[in-house]
């Protein structure tokens, strides 16, 4: 088995700062736990800060810094995001401690060529989450994550960590054992129990400790920190739970600072989006439609009434799982949204999606990638106009050519008599492109219809049409195609039913040709 450990070093602090906007970022940073620094950036550990120290002191050597609450759900929202990213290589993948994300990728080798293939693709998936990650890889789900989070104390070489040169790790477990002889015992979890105990015998590398009595060990400390070494070296069964991508996607993001504008507000759904794109190749699946619903601060005054939330919800005539779409029909969708309060919290929500492999890449254009172009362009014109100013025609099952169309949103779906197909696909006489608003009246001549001075010259027809009896507007009409003087050519009628008046016209245009 070949073991894969993404360890998350700064894992609270990164979930933290997601959402403030990058000028927030770089000035010092740290999160409390009960007044106590739980993790500080590189400025606010340069000014002295440094975890566990309380928070007056923090404040008092660096007066400039920002604090924020650590929140173990947001954590783990960010590790589930992590995860999900990992499940497209393997669906062997399982979670370890608070900050590391297991995976098994022995199967999964050949398929992506290699080891250094399948890391080099695994870090451009990682790329876009934003998170600090050391990798390492053992023969063993424990070993990896120890590994993992040995870093940074010895070089990388000697840890069996994969680095930015493709360092290799142990490929078996003698190697494994034998790296992880000179690991500090206080590296396993069971160990900080007896930190003090283990000092005070002189106790500092595992080998230290496997040199003695190992029922005397099991007596004194117990059988867990002997079973985690176990399982480390590979001496002892290490069973997992493997995680699943849930069916639907849902995902909240307190924000770390209201947002008063909306660029504050993309900024912080960007990360929303990242982690909906992870969790959408964990699925194999491409996006077809997600809500963004924004939840504002509440007023308290009673005669205010500001809404608490507001939705937004973004459809894709084409399914797809790239970023750069998403982000960009977002900005548009927001552009035209006045925020009605400052917002302090986002929540992403993606019910509609396509299981499908992604479109193969195009030397050359083609059609498929031209018809693409041309959806993305309508997609856009959606989301910034709306979806009532993008419109289609839309065929109907009606034989006058008054009703047989109608202008609906773009990319509906086809509702009521438009599901019903006619009989023919192909009309028995030619259709012109344009039709008139309204059939303008033709003046009649030896039984002739003249336009523009002169008579027309029949081509064509007759073609009867008689329908509209069930709805009150019945048509009964004889078409014919006529030429014009200048040679246009003109789709004309004439009606059919006896009329009241003998003054009124027989002969209506109502289309033309090219």
């Amino acid at each position: 088995m070949l073991w894969l450990a993404l360890y998350l070093p700064r894992l609270s602090l990164e979930a933290f700062a997601a959402t403030l906007a990058p000028d927030l970022q770089q000035p010092p940073l740290a999160l409390l736990d009960a007044q106590h620094i739980q993790a500080a950036n590189a400025a606010a550990a340069a000014a002295g800060v440094q975890p566990g120290m309380k928070r007056a002191t923090a404040l008092a050597l660096a007066p400039t810094l920002r604090l924020g609450w650590a929140d173990a759900r947001r954590d783990e929202d960010a590790r589930r995001a992590v995860a999900h990213a990992a499940l497209a290589f393997t669906p062997s993948v399982t979670l370890e401690g608070r900050a590391t994300v297991l995976l098994e990728v022995a199967t999964s080798l050949r398929f992506f060529g290699g080891a250094e293939a399948l890391l080099t693709r695994l870090r451009q998936a990682l790329a876009p989450l934003g998170h600090c990650t050391r990798i390492a890889r053992a023969p063993t789900a424990l070993g990896a994550a120890l590994l993992a989070r040995w870093h940074g104390e010895v070089d990388a070489a000697a840890t069996g960590l994969q680095d930015e040169h493709g360092s290799q790790g142990p490929q078996d477990l003698a190697a494994l054992q034998r790296l992880l002889d000179a690991a500090p015992i206080s590296l396993f979890d069971a160990a900080r129990a007896h930190a003090s105990a283990l000092q005070a015998m002189g106790l500092q590398r595992l080998a230290d400790l496997l040199r003695l009595p190992r029922a005397g060990l099991a007596r004194r400390f117990g059988e867990g920190l002997l079973g985690e070494i176990d399982r480390a070296r590979g001496t002892r069964a290490d069973p997992r739970e493997w995680l699943a991508a849930p069916e639907t996607f849902d995902a909240r993001l307190e924000l770390a600072a209201r947002a008063d504008h909306v660029e504050q507000v993309l900024h912080a759904a960007a990360r929303l989006l990242t982690r909906l794109l992870a969790w959408a190749q964990a699925r194999q699946a491409r996006v077809q439609a997600f809500e963004l619903r924004m939840l504002h601060e509440p007023r308290h005054r009673a005669d205010d009434a500001t809404p608490t939330a507001t939705l937004l919800r973004i459809e894709l005539a084409a399914p797809t799982a790239e970023l750069a779409q998403l982000q960009a029909l977002l900005r548009e969708r927001l552009a035209r949204v006045q925020l009605a309060a400052p917002t302090l919290e986002l929540r992403l929500h993606c019910r509609e999606w396509v299981q499908q492999p992604p479109p193969n890449a195009e030397l050359f254009p083609t059609r498929q990638g031209q018809r693409l172009g041309l959806v993305r362009l309508l997609e856009r014109l959606r989301a910034r106009l709306g979806d009532e100013q993008v419109l289609q025609l839309q065929a109907l099952a009606d034989h006058r050519p008054e009703h047989s169309v109608r202008a609906v949103p773009w990319g509906a779906d086809p509702i009521g008599p438009a599901s019903i197909r006619p009989a023919s696909n192909h009309p028995p006489w030619p259709r012109p492109a344009w039709l008139l608003p309204t059939p303008q009246p033709l003046p009649e001549h030896q039984a002739l219809p003249w336009f523009e001075g002169r008579a027309l010259q029949l081509l064509a027809g007759p073609e009867r049409i008689e329908s509209g009896w069930w709805d009150g507007d019945l048509a009964a009409r004889d078409y014919f195609i006529a030429q014009a003087a200048d040679g246009s050519l003109l789709w004309i009628y004439r009606a059919r039913l006896p009329l009241a008046d003998a003054r009124q016209p027989l002969w209506f245009l109502q289309g033309r040709f090219g």
